[in-house]
């Protein structure tokens, strides 16, 4: 019992959120590569189990604002099904594991990945309660994912793709922040005291230029120079319909459908976005070719 309620505290869900450490053997068509591959998915692995502890981390911290939201509630240690003791003895264990797998790909995995588990306890104690800053680094947390995943197959990442994935982070953190806001409403800052310092017309202004941002510097990203030399084609610009769609949907799911609130959950339960992310992934692999 106690071991099934650990493993729902851990969040398997948002492991999706990892994936992220693919982009670096996507976009340098080692994909076939099997032994990057498998460093890949080593260090995959590695980030699983540090973000596990901190969700972990971050519950315990909560537990008590988590006992009066409407869904953070029924978490195992808000709902009162896993005690602190073993909820910290977890944590501990998982964070150890993580960096021990992280320490057995290289040293430069190592170091981001204990950089990520830092930051993120930081983003726990403290960061979470200033104002913008606490969204700017939870998209951090996604560009160190693609860090570490060039990290891993020594590869160097383009700082056209760290700037898209910062971008892309923040309308997906801003997404959350405003769906926590309509799905509180009034009672808001008394479950995320950070929520009071936000309201839905502010961060609409600020999605909408994080969108036309990510959108820009996608669209630049394609047809630079950088891009066309390294790749030795144009045609990366054919997969930015399939971006726009998938923003445009997110949008729509967000304002119309009251979604948001979980990204990781949202991408996997609507088909149409689903369908649209596994096309831009298989027009760019056609594209980019595989070696």
């Amino acid at each position: 019992m106690v071991i099934a309620e650990i493993f729902k505290s851990l969040r398997p869900q948002q492991w999706i959120k990892n994936f992220f450490i693919f982009v670096a053997v996507i976009f340098s068509r080692n994909l076939l590569n099997r032994p990057l591959v498998l460093k890949t998915a080593a260090a995959f692995v590695a980030f699983c189990l540090i973000a596990s502890a901190h969700y972990i981390f971050n519950d315990i911290r909560d537990l008590a604002e988590d006992r009066l939201h409407p869904v953070k509630s029924k978490r195992p240690l808000a709902s009162g099904r896993l005690k602190t003791g073993p909820a910290v003895l977890a944590c501990a264990v998982f964070a150890v594991l993580g960096l021990a797998v992280a320490a057995a790909i290289s040293r430069g995995v190592l170091i981001i990945s204990a950089a990520y588990l830092v930051l993120q306890v930081l983003y726990s104690l403290r960061l979470k309660h200033v104002v913008i800053l606490d969204v700017f680094v939870v998209a951090a947390g996604f560009v160190i994912r693609v860090v570490a995943g060039g990290l891993a197959i020594e590869v160097a990442i383009s700082s056209w793709l760290l700037i898209c994935t910062m971008l892309l982070a923040l309308f997906l953190a801003m997404g959350k922040r405003r769906h926590e806001i309509v799905l509180l409403e009034g009672d808001a800052a008394n479950h995320r005291p950070i929520l009071k310092e936000y309201n839905t017309a502010l961060l609409d202004q600020m999605i909408s230029v994080v969108t036309a941002s990510t959108l820009i510097a996608y669209c630049l990203y394609t047809i630079s120079e950088e891009t066309v030399a390294k790749f030795g084609t144009r045609k990366l610009i054919y997969t930015v319909p399939f971006v726009l769609y998938g923003i445009f949907r997110y949008l729509y799911l967000i304002h119309l459908k009251a979604g948001g609130g979980s990204p990781e959950s949202l991408i996997i339960k609507d088909k149409p976005l689903l369908l649209d992310l596994f096309l831009w992934i298989a027009a760019s692999v056609l594209i980019l070719g595989l070696r």
